[in-house]
């Protein structure tokens, strides 16, 4: 996996990673860095995903826009209550 440029985008996939969302390479797409799932196995949560772009307008909101994805996803919300 590459590191994206902008450190706060970077910290941002590293928190999905770390939450159990899958790296998914960006593909033909000039603008995509790479695509970020939810890793949920069984394909329940396939709604569950982000692009995350090279170059967006305000990094700093882009990359909390990521964390809130991450935050919104209900596997990881349930995973968090049984603990």
């Amino acid at each position: 996996m590459k590191s994206h440029p902008n450190k706060h985008i970077q910290e941002a996939i590293e928190y999905a990673l770390s939450k159990g969302w899958v790296w998914v390479p960006a593909g033909k797409s000039a603008h995509c860095f790479c695509k970020l799932r939810c890793g949920d196995k069984s394909g329940e949560h396939t709604s569950h995903h982000r692009s995350v772009w090279s170059t967006p307008d305000v990094p700093e909101h882009h990359a909390t826009q990521i964390r809130q994805a991450v935050d919104q996803c209900g596997r990881i919300k349930s995973q968090m209550s049984k603990k």
